[in-house]
């Protein structure tokens, strides 16, 4: 299988930490998506909507979406809950880092870190700030009364939500206000197989 991603996207690392706390292998092809490569004509073979990471398996199918793609490389795995109501828990939390996390923490993120915060987006970064801390609250309520975020065992849920949260800062979130969430970072690069963001 082959994984086309860039290394300094949280979306792509979420992957490579899930490989590695799973001790398995993939294939990795680097995509420069500032220098348009996810929107070259094979590229959109691949992947229509032109994002990364997307996931090429040996027989030439292709799943995309980070999430979706946790989902296939973990079946079985114990970092999939065993109980219906847990499994639609872990869910939550994966739509809520789609829909209410990712679009401020990772696009505050992009905009000071790959477009080196130019005029043009200054705005744009300011109104991120807020639901970026939006966010951050949700998940301090959640981990100040849990270690982790479905419950006391790491599970995809927590990877996800990792990716982002744990380089905050260099979308201008400051999280010391957020011990629960700290405490909850440094559980999980404590996991045995640990890998940090190869950026």
């Amino acid at each position: 299988m082959k994984i086309y991603g860039d290394r300094r996207s949280g979306n792509c690392y979420k992957l490579q930490l899930l490989l590695a706390l799973l001790n398995k292998q993939c294939e990795w092809e680097d995509i420069d998506i500032l220098k348009g490569e996810s929107r070259t004509d094979g590229f959109l073979q691949l992947s229509p909507n032109g994002k990364i990471p997307i996931l090429e398996l040996d027989d030439g199918r292709v799943i995309s979406e980070s999430n979706a793609i946790m989902h296939f490389l973990a079946v079985g795995s114990n970092l999939m809950p065993t109980t219906e109501f847990d499994m639609a828990v872990l869910l939550q939390w994966q739509f809520f880092e789609q829909y209410s996390h990712e679009p401020y923490i990772a696009v505050a993120r992009y905009i000071n870190l790959y477009l080196g915060m130019p005029d043009t987006h200054r705005t744009e970064y300011v109104a991120k700030q807020a639901g970026g801390y939006r966010a951050l609250a949700v998940m301090e309520a959640r981990l100040a009364n849990s270690p982790f975020l479905v419950s006391n065992y790491l599970t995809l849920a927590d990877i996800s939500l990792f990716a982002y949260t744990h380089v905050a800062h260099e979308g201008g979130f400051d999280l010391s206000a957020y011990p629960a969430i700290r405490n909850w970072i440094k559980l999980v690069e404590a996991q045995p197989r640990f890998i940090p963001m190869q950026a």
